[in-house]
């Protein structure tokens, strides 16, 4: 069996691409279309399917992918620890968030400290970035409101608190708000699946708050210009307010109105170097 085209194999079912799995492994593409074909044509299997948009997996490359990433998985934990006494001059650091205002003040600390490390970053919904931990498709995650689970190791973070946006020309702005006063008012709001909007609901929910919504939109960016164009009050996170001018992000006092924010990764990865010098760098609760 050649590892070899089991490693470009196990590069392509984790990046769905084989141009990211050349730049993953550090590679040409056509060094890897040729490991894979090789290994399909050996077994006379066919482990992938090339659409146009993506490469997806076959059902038998499904199952292949799920050993070669734990087989993987085993022998970077073992180059891992064989490494430990070294220092962090290289390495490759995969992360995911649920948004950028965590992660980033984290990743300039990490580039300032270790300027050799490379950081992959992605960012996507809450179930997005919880997805792509627990498949093991990155090494550490910064998340909203992920309950504990059996192989999780999560590091809490400062909590956020859910502020009301309104125009910079409001009577409300530069107050602080009851909760109750958002009852039968005009809003647009994110989209449900939001952890942003799921707290805000249930929030209202408790203390009997019925908003009349507008408009549910699928980004803080447009929630953002719909309340400067006056169409209604939204709903943001303290640690997503920006710096625009046509708004104002105003206080709001009330129960549950706060989300907790945590650093993940899985709990057999926890003592590889790279990612507890990632936890090293959270700042204190």
């Amino acid at each position: 069996m050649n590892l070899f085209q089991l490693r470009a194999f196990d590069a392509v079912a984790r990046e769905g691409s084989f141009t990211r799995a050349a730049e993953r492994l550090f590679i040409s593409q056509p060094a890897v279309t040729g490991h894979v074909k090789a290994l399909e044509d050996h077994y006379q299997i066919t482990l992938l399917r090339r659409t146009a948009r993506r490469v997806e997996l076959t059902e038998e490359g499904t199952r292949l992918a799920a050993i070669t990433r734990a087989m993987f998985g085993l022998a970077e934990e073992a180059r891992a620890m064989l490494e430990a006494n070294r220092q962090l001059l290289t390495g490759r650091l995969e992360v995911a968030a649920d948004g950028p205002h965590r992660v980033m003040p984290m990743l300039a600390s990490l580039r300032a400290r270790y300027p050799g490390v490379t950081v992959n970053l992605r960012l996507g919904n809450a179930q997005e970035t919880l997805a792509a931990l627990t498949a093991e498709h990155v090494d550490v995650a910064v998340m909203t409101e992920v309950e504990p689970r059996k192989g999780l190791h999560l590091h809490p973070l400062s909590a956020s608190h859910i502020c009301a946006l309104v125009p910079a020309a409001h009577p409300w702005a530069g107050h602080t708000l009851d909760l109750a006063q958002l009852h039968q008012q005009i809003m647009v709001l994110r989209e449900p699946h939001s952890i942003t909007r799921r707290t805000f609901d249930q929030a209202c929910a408790q203390a009997g708050v019925v908003p009349r919504v507008l408009l549910e939109l699928d980004s803080r960016e447009a929630v953002t210009e719909a309340v400067a164009a006056q169409l209604g009050i939204g709903i943001v996170s303290s640690v997503e307010v920006g710096h625009d001018p046509r708004v104002v992000a105003v206080p709001l006092r009330g129960q549950g109105l706060e989300n907790r924010h945590m650093i993940g990764c899985l709990e057999r990865r926890r003592e590889l170097r790279l990612i507890r010098a990632f936890f090293e760098l959270a700042p204190p609760v």
